[in-house]
């Protein structure tokens, strides 16, 4: 992320977080969701090597973990997560 988009995000009033390593968001993930965050962002290039700690708040009211796509572009997860939380909700498949 440039610093032009650090500050942008910070002027939002996001907090943003660098993690070097996967571990090191295994732990960042799991320290917010405990600080009560109601939103955490991941891009899908850390969540794919992160489903089952992500799935571990699939159900849970908070946080709400929004997969985005990371500076090389878009994997597909965030809208397949997407796809699937609408058929939860909804029953059925409707795209």
């Amino acid at each position: 992320m440039g610093e032009m988009a650090l500050r942008v995000h910070r002027a939002l009033g996001l907090d943003v977080v660098f993690c070097e390593d996967i571990d090191g968001a295994r732990r960042t993930l799991h320290r917010l969701a405990g600080e009560n965050y109601a939103v955490i962002y991941v891009t899908e290039q850390l969540a794919q090597h992160m489903t089952g700690d992500i799935a571990r708040y699939k159900d849970a009211v908070m946080p709400a973990i929004i997969l985005i796509p990371g500076k090389t572009g878009s994997l597909g997860l965030g809208e397949a997560g997407l796809k699937s939380a609408v058929e939860r909700a909804v029953g059925a498949d409707i795209s």
